[in-house]
Order: structure tokens, then sequence, then C-alpha cells
């Protein structure tokens, strides 16, 4: 079990990780993050006010069963590590925060354009993808007329895209609508988890068994050597088809 995982975009570690590492008993470190939550009400870490837990469970390995458990960003778990005490609580607290302040790095860089990338391996990495990206939708713009719907060909493409992407893609294509706006539209529509928590915008199993994403997995070796992964939903070939087919023709309706 690694320390720090991305949930949501973030990073974040777990109770059970944390009563782990520290050698504590998991049903306390429970008690203390519920205090913490019913005495700051934080709970949630996507909530627009900070809000800093999420509830989550996990399965126990000899009986199966289900059990409760936290997850917490960096500042939920300052919050909870503040009264651990003792040299060894020390470092592993120093290890907590090295961890996390590598893995949010990791999840800036990925959400920075190439020329915002200081590394010049990882900005010309980044440039060939961007590269190959405008090639990608140079190409299926050329095969269409303005406005008009998707080709078939474009439901088999291999190459998925962020859902940022595929809103600079319909606006290209005459679709008003920016990436947060497309967002909510997906969560509106069931194509995306809306409720807030661990999987907040991960696809929906609907969307996932009608193939319109799939999930990227990224892993992330840290300089302990420890690896964690992070999580993205990229838009498949079949799933651009169909959303900018579906957003075209709520426009020409829109239009009337």
């Amino acid at each position: 079990m690694e320390i720090i995982e991305t949930r949501n975009n973030q990073a974040v570690t777990t109770s059970l990780q944390v009563a782990e590492t520290f050698g504590k008993n998991h049903q306390h470190v429970l008690r203390d993050i519920e205090n913490i939550v019913n005495k700051g009400g934080v709970q949630n870490w996507t909530d627009p006010h900070g809000k800093m837990f999420a509830i989550g469970s996990y399965k126990h390995p000899q009986n199966h069963q289900e059990y409760k458990m936290y997850y917490m960003n960096k500042d939920g778990f300052t919050l909870l590590a503040m009264g651990f005490t003792g040299k060894k609580a020390m470092q592993f607290k120093l290890n907590y925060i090295q961890a996390f302040n590598q893995m949010e790095k990791v999840i800036q860089e990925n959400n920075l354009d190439s020329y915002m990338i200081a590394d010049p391996v990882k900005r010309a990495e980044r440039w060939i993808k961007e590269q190959e990206q405008r090639k990608l939708l140079a190409a299926q713009n050329k095969e269409m007329k303005p406005k008009a719907l998707f080709a078939d060909a474009v439901s088999s493409s291999k190459q998925t895209i962020l859902v940022g992407d595929l809103a600079k893609l319909a606006k290209q294509n005459g679709i008003n609508i920016g990436a947060l706006r497309l967002f909510t539209w997906l969560r509106d529509q069931g194509y995306l988890i809306k409720r807030k928590g661990t999987d907040y915008n991960m696809p929906t199993q609907r969307s996932m068994e009608l193939g319109l994403f799939e999930i990227k997995e990224t892993a992330v070796t840290h300089s302990n050597g420890r690896v964690s992964v992070s999580k993205t939903p990229k838009v498949t070939g079949k799933g651009q088809q169909y959303f900018l087919n579906k957003l075209l023709k709520l426009q020409k309706v829109g239009a009337k």
C-alpha cells in the first residue's frame, strides 16, 4: 500500500495507511478524524470551501467484508498528525509531507501546457504529445464540414483525449462550450460521477459500458522508491464522436 495516491486530481492518503505507518489502531485514527470533522465540519476536499476529508471503504483481506476508512488531502493529514509525537513520528510526518509535495508537483505538471514546464525533457515530451493531438484534431476537422456530425471513422480512433481537449475540439466545430461547462454537462447527463467524493468526475458505469471513456493510470515513482498511481479519465474515439454529435444536435435545437 502506497502512502500517497491521487483521487479527484488531488494527492491524498488514507486513514488505513496512516494507522499502518504510525503503528496506530485504525479505529483510533477514525475516532481522531471524526473528532476533527465534528468540530470543524471538514468532510470532503472537493468542497469549494476547502474541506479536507472524504469517507471511503476498504475490503478486509481475511473476511472480505467492507469497512469504513477516510481519504484525506495534505491539509487533512496535517491536522490529524499534529497530535502524533515522538522521534519516529516526526520522521514519518516529514516523509508524508515530501510524498504529498512530489505528487502535487506531478499533478500540476500533468495539467500544464508544454511551454510552462521547466524541465526540458518533460517539456519536450509534453510538446510531442501536444503536436500529435493537434495533428489528430486537424485530420478530424478536415474530414468534416462546419457543424457536420462526426464521421463514424472517428469512433474507431485509438487516440484518447482529455475532457478539456474535447471542449477545445467542440469549440473548433462551432460549439460554444468551455471545459468547466462541459464537465458540468457530463455530470448532469450522468456520464461522469456527480456525487462529491473519491470518485468525483470519474466515468460512471454507464459511460464505461458504452465505451465512451478509458481511465489512464500513470505510475509515479517517488525519490524514496515508492510507486503510486494517478488516475485520469480520457475520452475514447467513440466517446468523441458520441459527445460531439450530441452537443451539435443540442445546439441546432437551441438555435431554432
